[in-house]
């Protein structure tokens, strides 16, 4: 009994720090939830009196990205337009999750939010996503729109080119190391609603923030998204894949958003109606470094993804049961030499200076009907030891309309 008291109390004591320092549903956004100006909107999560009431399904483009910065504040000349892509490939929603913003030492896990932090992100995020078009951009987009006068055809990208490029943040959160933000097109933020954030640390005594996710929830129109940033457990030992299972497990169990007025929303993450899971997964490859580098060299992707550890758990059921990945095409993201495409192991290192054996730690799943990837890929930021991963997908949208006709959509959005 006394055994049990001394592992008890620690994690009393880290439970009473971790839920302070959580600050329950907490976060920053541009605007104030505005779920109460939407109410006379009607939804089909509140029964309503109307005689008449269908739905019309609206397409839109969602990019997300995930990126473990090693604890290296960004330069204020870091240019994000390389890894968001907005001038060329403009999405209607942006989820971007970082790892490590800060460096997972006691004083960061255990002391206060550093916000200034992810202040400085959402800054160089604004200023990338909101850059205006080049004089070069807006002549190209005028002569194509006198084109279309005389030549009528349906072309997509003439609608995406000249759509409203201003984005707003809708839910900006941070964990210890761990932070989320979500922007989307500023025409489309009267139509989110219930945006919601829940905090799960699996870290320290299993449930400090060091290690843990940050899940971000919201309504676009009638349809529910749940975006899971997470960072697991570490090692590349034999049966330290098992910690990351654990994490996952415990991450999904654990999280929890409110249910609403009417208690009619979804609360678990696989109760949302389109999840995407992004993240240091920090799964690992089970052949030797040697075996490892000589075929990352060569490019043998298929022989490298036959012994991912994420690869082979998903495929036994050991770990996220149902979920999806995209097909692989890109060299592993981790562990380079920060300013360098050189991994580490691969010159001759610092005495004593750990080897880390080159995986794809970094990687984005999801669970669900209604949403279709479109690209899978990483970025070339030298900034920290692992490269930035990024996908777009295309998401189906339930839109309310009225026996009047009245479309909640006001047909603002875009179709793809």
């Amino acid at each position: 009994m006394q055994g049990k008291r001394e592992v008890m109390w620690p994690r009393l004591i880290a439970n009473k720090i971790l839920r302070r320092r959580l600050g329950g549903n907490n976060f920053v956004a541009d605007f104030p939830d505005n779920t109460e100006t939407l109410l006379e909107i009607p939804s089909s999560h509140h029964q309503s009196s109307s005689p008449k009431r269908d739905f019309s399904t609206q397409k839109y483009k969602v990019f997300v990205s995930t990126w473990n910065v090693g604890g290296i504040a960004p330069t204020e000349d870091l240019n994000m337009e390389d890894l968001l892509n907005t001038q060329s490939n403009p999405c209607d929603i942006y989820v971007l999750g970082f790892q490590e913003v800060v460096a997972l030492n006691a004083g960061n896990v255990l002391g206060s939010e550093n916000s200034r932090v992810s202040m400085k992100w959402n800054s160089l995020i604004r200023t990338a996503l909101n850059k205006k078009a080049s004089p070069s951009d807006k002549r190209q987009d005028a002569n194509k729109i006198e084109l279309q006068k005389v030549y009528p055809v349906k072309d997509d990208s003439l609608i995406e080119s000249n759509a409203p490029r201003d984005y707003r943040c809708i839910i900006s959160k941070q964990m210890v190391g761990v932070l989320v933000s979500v922007w989307v097109r500023s025409d489309l933020h009267r139509y989110i609603r219930h945006p919601s954030v829940s905090c799960v640390g699996c870290g320290i005594m299993g449930c400090l923030g060091n290690k843990g996710s940050v899940s971000v929830r919201f309504y676009l129109h009638e349809t529910s998204f749940c975006f899971v940033c997470g960072h697991l457990a570490s090692g590349e030992k034999e049966g330290d894949e098992k910690h990351r299972n654990s994490n996952a497990a415990e991450i999904l169990s654990r999280t929890s958003f409110p249910r609403g007025p009417s208690l009619d929303l979804p609360r678990k993450v696989l109760d949302h109606d389109r999840v995407i899971l992004l993240g240091d997964l920090n799964y690992r490859i089970s052949l030797s470094e040697a075996t490892t580098r000589s075929l990352v060299e060569k490019g043998e992707w298929d022989v490298l993804l036959e012994n991912d550890q994420l690869k082979t758990e998903l495929t036994e059921g050991h770990v996220f049961d149902g979920w999806l990945e995209g097909v692989i095409k890109f060299r592993p993201t981790y562990k380079y030499f920060p300013n360098s495409d050189v991994y580490y192991g691969c010159v001759q290192g610092r005495k004593g200076e750990k080897r880390r054996t080159p995986a794809w730690c970094d990687r984005i799943l999801w669970f669900g009907q209604g949403l279709k990837q479109n690209q899978y890929s990483r970025g070339e930021s030298k900034l920290s030891d692992h490269r930035p991963v990024w996908a777009v997908f295309t998401t189906e949208v339930d839109v309310l309309r009225t026996s009047k006709g009245f479309d909640s959509c006001y047909c603002l959005s875009h179709r793809l």
